[in-house]
Order: C-alpha cells, then sequence, then structure tokens
C-alpha cells in the first residue's frame, strides 16, 4: 500500500472512483480541490463491484466474457474508466477565509476496506506535505460518530464548533498531533448520542461510553 498525493489545488487532476464501490465519487472528479490517496498494485486487492460487470451480455461466449475479465485492471480504459487501484481517497482546498488552514473536504474508503483503518492513515499521510505547502492547520467537518473516531485517530480533535448541518468541526495543528482530553473527546461523542441513531452507530456510541481518545494511527510511506 502506498500513499501519493495527485495533485493540489486549484489545477489537481481529476480522479475517477467507481460510484458503486466508493461514497462520495463524484467529488473527486472536481479538478479545484486537490486529492491523495492510498492504492495498491497488489492484484489480489483490485477490486470491482460486482455491479461493474452488469455490462457483459449473457449471450457473449465464454471466451469474449473471458476477454472483457482480462482487460479490468487497475488502470482506466475508455470501456472501465474507474482506478480500481485505489483503496481510499482524500480531497482537499485552503479554508475559504484563512489560507493557512487546509481543509479535508471528503474522506472515502472502499466498501470492502471500511472499517480497517484507512481513513485514519490517508488522512495523517497528507500531514507532513501540508506543512510544505505552508499550511499551518488542518480542518474537517464530520457528520457521524464512525468519521469522528477515525479522524481522532489522525490526530485531530473537536473544536466545540458545529457547522450550519450540524457537522462537527475537527482541528489540529499541520505539524504535530492535536493537544486534546477526556472531556473533550467525550463532549463530541454526546452530540452525536443527542442524534436519533439506530444501529450500527447507537451501538458503537454505547461502546465508547467513559473511554479515552483513540490511539493515533501512523503515517503510509509516500511514493513522493
Amino acid at each position: 500500500m502506498e500513499f501519493t498525493v495527485l495533485g493540489w489545488p486549484p489545477e489537481a487532476p481529476t480522479l475517477r472512483l467507481d460510484y458503486r464501490s466508493f461514497a462520495y465519487a463524484g467529488k473527486f472528479v472536481l479538478s479545484s480541490v486537490g486529492k491523495a490517496v492510498l492504492r495498491t498494485e497488489d492484484s489480489s486487492e483490485i477490486f470491482t463491484s460486482p455491479e461493474a460487470h452488469a455490462h457483459v451480455d449473457a449471450n457473449e461466449s465464454d471466451r469474449d466474457q473471458s476477454m472483457h475479465a482480462e482487460t479490468n485492471t487497475n488502470h482506466p480504459t475508455e470501456s472501465d474508466p474507474y482506478d480500481h487501484s485505489v483503496l481510499a481517497a482524500l480531497s482537499f482546498s485552503a479554508d475559504r477565509t484563512d489560507d493557512t488552514t487546509l481543509c479535508y473536504r471528503y474522506v472515502s474508503v472502499r466498501s470492502d476496506k471500511r472499517g480497517s483503518g484507512l481513513g485514519p492513515h490517508l488522512a495523517a499521510s497528507l500531514t507532513p506535505h501540508a506543512v510544505d505547502r505552508g499550511y499551518d492547520r488542518l480542518r474537517i467537518a464530520v457528520n457521524n460518530p464512525f468519521a469522528y473516531e477515525a479522524m481522532y485517530r489522525a490526530g485531530f480533535a473537536w473544536t466545540g464548533r458545529e457547522t450550519g448541518i450540524a457537522e462537527l468541526v475537527l482541528e489540529r495543528p499541520a505539524e504535530i498531533p492535536a493537544t486534546t482530553t477526556y472531556e473533550q473527546y467525550q463532549s463530541g461523542l454526546t452530540e452525536y448520542r443527542k442524534r436519533d441513531y439506530d444501529d450500527p452507530e447507537s451501538t458503537f456510541l454505547a461502546n465508547r461510553q467513559e473511554t479515552d481518545p483513540p490511539a493515533l494511527h501512523t503515517a503510509v510511506n509516500s511514493t513522493q
């Protein structure tokens, strides 16, 4: 697994993710946001959604269907435009009012890899590159307790603020993880406990009662 910064705003390359495997896939097509990814070259981990093969005609011969499979690689093609080597993707851009703050816009992990810690690893991996670009602070707004926990593992901490759409705002210094406390961590979870969640969120929140902030995840080696 390798970490790669694909580009920085405002002229970053587009990234085509399979919408059947990634949440917010359409957000990564925009060239106005920067992008970073965790990707694999291990053929056993290169994955396509089962629905991705729905275009194969049931009347095709076994040989023709085999040819479809052989040409479905991790490299985008005209018939399959998605990059299947990507395990997780992060989009980012400067804050609209403070150009020393880099905002993480979307973090998306491939469906079969969710819960494996790739989101925190990806978020942490971008931090030294943000420092190199002159950013002092990193910020992200999260709308669910799983994302909240993941970003705590990447060194973020709740600021006590919410956005107008009920997202909790987390921040960290670019160079080092944020300093946080048990009370600060739990106060953010309390905000989620006020909401009418079913499982799995309600069980997750119950299991985090009276627990300390989670351990930090490390950055992944960069190819750049």
